[in-house]
């Protein structure tokens, strides 16, 4: 069985401010993308750079609904893309519900240890909008030992 995941949190705030949150490169470079930040806003057919090194082609975007983006998988001789959707999803409170799958990991020891470890960079990210939407709060910031040693910076798997 191909290794897959899916990470969901509720964040109290609507819909709109959450999905501009993420295709928003100063919003999302805020409070995940924190070291070197994000390109561009995602746009579909477009490829961004996250934490200045990382394209992330986007394959979709639809308003306030979902995002469908394209990165390169780990852990193989042959180049592979691993495929993200986010759905954002309107609660009756107010709230949105934010639901982040990734799908496509091959099978082989390497891939599956990546994919659990982009599993725990997703739930961060998820941790990280609620905390910097709901609180103006950046949990990221500080969070890396080699940033504080004033290594050269080394974002997570994710």
């Amino acid at each position: 069985m191909k290794p897959e995941f899916r990470v969901s949190a509720r964040i109290s705030k609507p819909v709109g401010e959450v999905f501009d949150a993420v295709v928003n490169p100063k919003k999302l470079s805020g409070y995940f993308t924190t070291i070197r930040g994000a390109s561009a806003p995602l746009v579909s057919g477009t490829t961004v750079t996250w934490w200045g090194e990382v394209p992330v082609e986007v394959d979709e975007v639809e308003t306030d609904k979902r995002i469908v983006l394209r990165w390169d998988g780990a852990g193989a001789e042959a180049p592979y893309k691993t495929r993200i959707d986010m759905d954002f999803e309107p609660l009756e409170d107010g709230a949105t519900l934010v639901t982040i799958a990734e799908t496509g990991w091959l099978e082989d020891a390497k891939a599956v240890g990546r994919s659990y470890l982009n599993c725990e960079g997703w739930s961060q990210m998820l941790c990280c909008m609620k905390a910097y939407l709901e609180y103006g709060i950046n949990l990221r910031e500080g969070y890396y030992l080699s940033e504080l040693k004033g290594e050269p910076a080394r974002e997570p798997n994710v």
